[in-house]
């Protein structure tokens, strides 16, 4: 196990670099067994209480009688800034009317629906797979990481095929354009889109999300159309980028620890229990803000209305009071109650579907590739939201074959 010593001052948490660091799990285990709660003034977003622990993560997203997610469930927005979309996006609200919003689109989300949905993930990634067994280098966020989350969003949003092509190319510039300026001027050209869908909706309504959020209502009223639809924009948004940074960093992850490949290759192997453990070892979403409703006590700290609190996801997952032996990536363990998508109200609405997606990954590369080789260093994006990696060039090695 790595250790820290000495460290003297509250690292800065909302600069992308301290995520890519190799001691980051180190200084935060040094610093947790200090206190589950630090105060840190960030030079971007103004001052932060810090959670570092399982516990107090699940006490903190747990209550949303005392944390609100209405101004902001993510930092990027800068001192004391709403962003645009309180209030109206599910992310974004309080219940009750939390719960309001995510009614209507979680029978899309359900388990139930999740298994149906099984067979055509799993046509989609064999594809996928062989596709790059043909190649002498994929760029696995590109190529492999990407492509079946998207597909299946569309299927959910009601996107038809004749759109299919434009919409997968606006969100491939959305998601994965060289430059934060063309992922935005991409993301500005998806919004009109789904507005024009959902219009036609309105009149035309289908068995798809974004019908569902057009023609339904909510306290009495049928949602307005900009309301409705920064819901569909953040569900796309949502349901593409866990699974892609996901997948991307447990196959680093695996190819850096070849036993685990090994264990996933193995009779008895169970999936199920594997992709929560690359879930926790991940923990790509890096943090969930929550704002003070009111005055309140929390680790011993006095916490002030309006004051801002961040649960660390990275830190409360490799808690070694929750989890044995943390820093190993052991596919077998259970229990594994990591937070990787979140707890309490806001638990992420696509959880079902995304283990199914990682589950069927993975078990197409194992059963295609003996194994998977990095051909370049990865390369780390610079976000705060999720941790992953812009590129991760590989090769895939199908089974049976020499070398």
């Amino acid at each position: 196990m790595n250790t820290v010593t000495g460290v003297t001052t509250f690292p800065d948490l909302t600069d992308p670099a301290f995520w890519a660091r190799d001691d980051s799990h180190a200084v935060l285990r040094e610093l947790r067994r200090r206190s589950p709660l630090w105060r840190l003034e960030s030079e971007a977003e103004g001052p932060l209480w810090c959670v570092l622990s399982h516990a107090l993560a699940n006490e903190v997203l747990g209550d949303a009688a005392r944390f609100s997610s209405e101004r902001g469930s993510l930092l990027g927005t800068g001192r004391d800034r709403a962003p645009a979309g309180a209030g109206k996006m599910m992310a974004l609200t309080d219940p009750p009317r939390h719960r309001d919003l995510r009614g209507l689109v979680l029978p899309f989300f359900s388990k139930r629906k999740a298994a149906e949905l099984g067979a055509r993930v799993a046509d989609l990634t064999r594809q996928v797979v062989r596709d790059a067994l043909g190649t002498a280098r994929t760029d696995f966020v590109r190529d492999i990481s990407t492509t079946v989350p998207l597909t299946v969003m569309c299927d959910l949003l009601g996107v038809p095929d004749e759109d299919r092509d434009h919409v997968v190319a606006m969100c491939d510039r959305a998601f994965l354009g060289d430059t934060p300026e063309e992922r935005s001027e991409a993301h500005q050209q998806l919004l009109p889109y789904l507005f024009a869908l959902g219009l036609r909706r309105r009149t035309d309504p289908r068995d798809d999300i974004i019908s569902q959020l057009v023609t339904h209502e909510v306290d009495g009223r049928r949602l307005p159309l900009d309301e409705a639809l920064l819901n569909c924009d953040n569900i796309l948004v949502g349901g593409v980028q866990t699974v892609r940074h996901t997948s991307t960093m447990a196959m680093l992850a695996l190819t850096r620890h070849p036993h685990a490949w090994q264990a996933m290759r193995a009779d008895g192997y169970d999936p199920e229990t594997g992709v929560e453990e690359l879930l926790r070892w991940t923990s790509v979403g890096l943090h969930v803000l929550r704002t003070a409703r009111h005055d309140t006590e929390l680790a011993g700290h006095h916490i002030r209305a309006g004051d801002r609190v961040v649960v660390w996801t990275p830190a409360a997952n490799r808690d070694e009071a929750e989890f044995h032996h943390p820093d190993d990536l052991l596919l077998d363990r259970t229990p594994n109650r990591h937070l990787a998508f979140g707890w309490g109200p806001h638990y992420c609405i696509g959880a079902p579907l995304a283990r199914v997606e990682l589950a069927s990954l993975f078990a197409a590369l194992t059963e295609a590739a003996e194994h998977v080789e990095v051909l370049e260093p990865p390369v780390p994006n610079r976000s705060i939201i999720n941790f992953g990696l812009d590129a991760l060039v590989v090769r895939l090695h199908p089974r049976g074959a020499a070398g």
